[in-house]
């Protein structure tokens, strides 16, 4: 796929006075920005480049009087961007559209509005540049550090359709730009890191209400928090990202780039249909905010699929994750997958105004193996629960055949009362584990009283545990099997995001033509086949 990219330009000359870090902060950029609009001109690139005569499609933005754009390579029809043209140290300061028929090939990070610790003497636009990108765009990045970064006040616009979805991938993937010829692989690139204003609870009550809540990103430092859970930072919808996961030079292992990470996103934000494939670490990860997620299919990711933390209060539907194998450019093979979900409540303290996590999250099927992930030798296993998560679970297909390694529910003493109290559930789902938990933590004992895994996860009456070997999977490998009768929670009794459904699991038995099965398929059958 290819992309072609536009600028246009937002003009900001507005001087404004901090009075909060949230929805309500009014703040004064750093950087003034006096760009006009401006259309590609008809060859050439600041970047340099010959374009053979061709016009020259590729972004382009004033700045001081000076056009700067980015060089088109005809032949390949692949536009690249140098440090010259953005980076993290220079963000994008005006409204940019990614087209969708090109490649765009950016030799550092796509960073969108300035960054900010606002007790550093900065201050953030509220108002920030969008950054869109149109359906069919293909956007690669060849460094471990380089990502897409949405910083505070600004936004992103990625909304591509079933037939042409977007992509943020390795330069790898790109034949023209694989210099070696072996292929892609996880930890070749970054991520899509969204920061916003939401609640996060590594902030306190008196930060927020100061405005300067600086929560420290993971992986690469950018900051997010503040007081507004319902934050708009945009749209993705129909997007792929494929191979990120990069460890910045200098970090710490384990201290990775997470394939899309949400800071502290408000539930003004859309993601949808969102398909992460072989990051080298989490697949998805949410600190505070509230967001919501629907249509997700995580696969072969080397650390957790879905991990919630720092007090996320949103909810989720139709999550398909699948772990599994990939192959790197070595050649070698790495076991991907460690917890199908890693659920926290808390990462800093917890208040009335940042409570523990308490999401609601529907129709989901996890599928496991009997591997240790590459990176830690952890077991892949469906969900992990911990510090004093309250979360609730519902219409969920966990399926584990084999149990030499691993088993399908894992906890910590830090949520042991949530279960004991049921402040953390499952309801109407059913577990085909060959060992639903590890030996010698089948019971759980509190202060407030003593259950088991099992009960706790039977204990809506409607939930069941069954072997590993029996059949809750369609052929397909994805979609729930017609056998399984568990009957699923009415969602829309719990919240007007969630949709009716007639089925537990991510995919239903019966759906072979809607968008979602599509989706799930493609993605599903992609990891499969590689």
């Amino acid at each position: 796929m290819e992309l072609k990219t536009m600028f246009k330009v937002s003009a900001v000359a507005v001087a404004l006075v901090l009075a909060g870090c949230g929805g309500d902060i009014n703040i004064t950029p750093t950087v003034n920005d006096n760009s006009t609009v401006n259309n590609p001109p008809s060859t050439g690139g600041d970047n340099g480049g010959d374009n053979g005569g061709d016009e020259n499609p590729c972004a382009s933005y004033e700045a001081s009087g000076d056009t700067v754009q980015g060089t088109y390579d005809s032949s390949s029809k692949i536009c690249t961007y140098s440090t010259t043209f953005v980076s993290a140290a220079k963000p994008l300061t005006t409204d940019v559209t990614l087209a969708g028929d090109l490649t765009h090939y950016f030799k550092s990070s796509l960073a969108v509005g300035q960054d900010c610790n606002t007790t550093q003497g900065c201050t953030v636009e509220m108002d920030g540049p969008t950054l869109t990108v149109d359906a069919g765009a293909t956007v690669v990045f060849d460094n471990p550090a380089s990502r897409v970064q949405i910083n505070r006040g600004a936004n992103i616009e990625a909304v591509g359709s079933l037939a042409e979805p977007i992509t943020f991938t390795s330069a790898n993937a790109v034949p023209a730009l694989d210099s070696v010829g072996a292929g892609p692989s996880p930890q070749d690139w970054g991520g899509v890191i969204i920061n916003g204003f939401g609640i996060t609870d590594q902030c306190s009550d008196a930060e927020r209400g100061a405005g300067s809540c600086n929560a420290e990103s993971e992986g690469a430092v950018s900051y997010y928090g503040g007081n507004n859970n319902q934050d708009d930072s945009g749209s993705l919808k129909f997007v792929k990202i494929h191979y990120a996961g990069g460890l910045p030079a200098g970090a710490e292992v384990g201290n990775d780039l997470n394939s899309l990470f949400l800071n502290s996103v408000g539930s003004g934000t859309e993601i949808d249909y969102i398909d992460v494939y072989a990051g080298y670490d989490d697949g998805i990860e949410l600190f505070g905010g509230a967001v919501n997620l629907k249509h997700i299919v995580i696969t072969d990711t080397q650390d957790d699929s879905l991990d919630i933390d720092a007090g996320w209060q949103g909810n989720a539907q139709f999550v398909l994750i699948k772990h599994g194998s990939v192959k790197n450019a070595s050649g070698e093979t790495l076991h991907m997958g460690n917890g199908g979900f890693e659920a926290d409540g808390r990462k800093g303290s917890t208040t009335a105004q940042a409570p523990a996590s308490a999401p609601h999250i529907a129709n989901v099927t996890v599928i496991t193996t009997d591997e240790l992930s590459a990176r830690d030798g952890d077991p892949s296993i469906a969900m992990k629960l911990d510090d004093f998560l309250n979360a609730t679970f519902y219409n969920m297909v966990l399926k584990k055949e084999a149990a030499t390694q691993t088993w399908c529910v894992n906890y910590s003493g830090d949520v042991a009362d949530e279960l004991v109290t049921d402040r953390t559930s499952i309801k109407s789902s059913i577990a085909a584990c060959a060992a639903l938990s590890a030996s010698g933590k089948e019971t759980v004992t509190t202060a407030s009283g003593t259950t088991t895994v099992t009960e706790w996860f039977t204990k809506d009456g409607a939930s069941e545990v069954v072997n590993g070997s029996d059949t809750v999977l369609a052929n397909n490998g994805f979609s729930t099997a017609a056998e399984v009768t568990v009957t699923p929670t009415d969602m829309t009794s719990v919240d007007s995001f969630f949709e009716a459904t007639n089925f537990i699991g991510a995919v239903s038995a019966s759906d072979t033509s809607s968008d979602w099965y599509k989706w799930a398929k493609a993605a599903f059958d992609n990891a499969n086949d590689e």
